[in-house]
This record gives C-alpha cells, structure tokens and sequence, in this order.
C-alpha cells in the first residue's frame, strides 16, 4: 500500500502527458509483457473453474478498470479534502464486506485499528485542505464524491475478492490474469486515443516514469498484495489500505515540494496507530505461539 501511494503521486505528471485510458492502456501492456511467464499453470495449480474464471473479471473490472477511472475523475471534480475524507472509509469498507461475504469474524482490535485509520486520513484531509483554495470546488462536486465512493467501494471488493482468489491461486497467476483482463478492458480505448496522439512529443522523463509507473502498478504492488492476503485475514489486511493516502501525502512533501504541519504529523501517527492495533499480535495469541512451539 506504501508503494500504491507513491505510484499515485509520482503518476500525477503522467497524467498531463497522457489522456488517462491510454495511459491505463500503456500500464497494464507494459506490465503484461513483463509478466507473460507468470501466466503458465504450475503443475500442483487446479485447472480455472467457471467461478474463478468469473472472480478474476471481477478484480480486475473493479480494482484496476473502475478504480483508475472513478479515482482519478472524482479527484478532479471535487476538493481535496472530500478525496480524503472519502477515501479515509477504505479500511471500514474492505471489514465490513469480508464480514459480509467472507464471514471473516472482525475482532475489536481490527474496528479499534480501522476507527483510527478512518480518523487519521480525516485530519490529514483537513490539514491538507487548508491548503487547497476556495476555487477546487466545482458545480459537480457532488459528482466527484459520488465516483469516489464508487472507488472506495472497488478498492474494498478487491481486496475481498482477492482473499477469495489467494485460496486457490498463486500470487504470480493472479496478478497476471487481472492484469490481461485490464489490458483487454482498456484496449478499445487505448487504441482509439493512440491513433491521434502524437508519442514523439513526449520526453524521455515521462517514459522512464511509466516504465516505473506501469511495473509497480501491475506487477509488484498486485503481487506483494496478493501474497499477503494468502496468510492474513482480508479485513486486517484492509487496515493497511491506510497506508495509500499517507504515502502519497509523503511523496508529495519529499518530492513536490508540498508542506507538512503538526496536524499531518498527528494524522500519521494516528493512522499507524491503527496499523499496530490490527496487527500486532495480542498476549494470549502470543502465549499459545510459544506453547505451540514448546
């Protein structure tokens, strides 16, 4: 999540290159090429059954398709302190639905954890919007707030459907599938856009920047994700969602320059608060790991 948040900052000056479907066209080809091994069946794999087949459309619709598009529009119609606010509800979002879906039982440690990720990115929201001006608002803001809803609600079901597929899949085939669904999603896109493009205008800078761009949003932070959620339960994997918004916000101060006031810092610590509490294991779970060990 670390690194899904610095790919979004950094991915800001690849946007004013590239219209944004090409761009997603271009990420999810560049990533494909550089994982076309990770596609063959290992031999102790199962063959795809029909609802696997079904899961990994979902992810990819949802977590790379939808979520670019919602994301990125919704952020360009609203302020940056709705963005925040919005996106704050990630890791409520991905507990609630694996206790809906996956039946996960979601200790109170993991709602402790989620309840001071959501409040950390909301102080950080309204700290990062006494920056913003009054002019960021647009007459369809409410439409902006509503995509980012819709965002929040497909980074939640990726990482719900992505523990589904973790029980059956290895990370490396399901980072490659999703990513050639994404690839064949955006392809009708990306071709009509690239005809009129003109790819020689564009500078050195900005293809290293999607090279980097195309691998960490494809390939590595898919398939570290993916390897986690194999042996951590989805709705305490989702706490770390809240690691996105603080990495960003980071790789904004380090790298573009932006400030960072005492009430940032305060939403950091909050927000890795909420981590530990997730995280960490209690007494008694230690207690029953040593004994186990004795």
């Amino acid at each position: 999540m670390s690194l899904v948040g610095s790919y979004v900052a950094l991915s800001k000056p690849l946007a004013l290159v590239f219209p944004v479907l090409l761009l997603a066209w271009l990420r999810f080809g560049i990533g494909g090429a550089a994982m076309l091994h990770w596609l063959r069946r290992p031999a102790d794999e199962p063959p795809l059954s029909r609802q696997t087949r079904r899961l990994l459309f979902l992810e990819s619709f949802l977590g790379n398709f939808l979520f670019t598009l919602c994301m990125i529009t919704g952020v360009k119609l609203t302020t940056a302190v709705s963005a925040g606010v919005i996106m704050a509800a990630i890791p409520a979002a991905v507990a609630v639905l694996s206790w809906l879906f996956l039946r996960e039982r979601v200790a109170p440690r993991v709602w402790a954890g989620v309840a001071c990720a959501v409040l950390g990115i909301g102080l950080l929201a309204l700290a990062r919007g006494a920056w913003a001006s009054a002019g960021e608002a647009t007459s369809l803001a409410w439409l902006g707030n509503l995509l980012l809803i819709g965002a929040v609600l497909c980074e939640a079901s990726y990482a719900v459907i992505g523990k589904k597929l973790t029980g059956t899949l290895g990370p490396r085939r399901i980072t490659a599938i999703i990513n050639l669904w994404g690839f064949a999603l955006t392809t009708p896109f990306g071709l009509w856009l690239a005809w009129d493009f003109d790819f020689r205008g564009v500078p050195g800078s900005a293809w290293l920047l999607l090279l980097f761009y195309s691998l960490a949003a494809s390939m590595w932070t898919v398939w570290l994700w993916m390897t986690g959620l194999r042996s951590v339960p989805a709705a305490q994997a989702g706490v770390f969602t809240v690691l996105l918004p603080i990495s960003a916000a980071l790789v904004g101060v380090l790298a573009l320059g932006e400030h960072l006031g005492g009430l940032q810092l305060l939403a950091f610590a909050l927000a890795l608060a909420g981590v530990l509490l997730a995280t960490v294991p209690s007494r008694a779970a230690l207690r029953m790991g040593g004994a186990s060990r004795r």
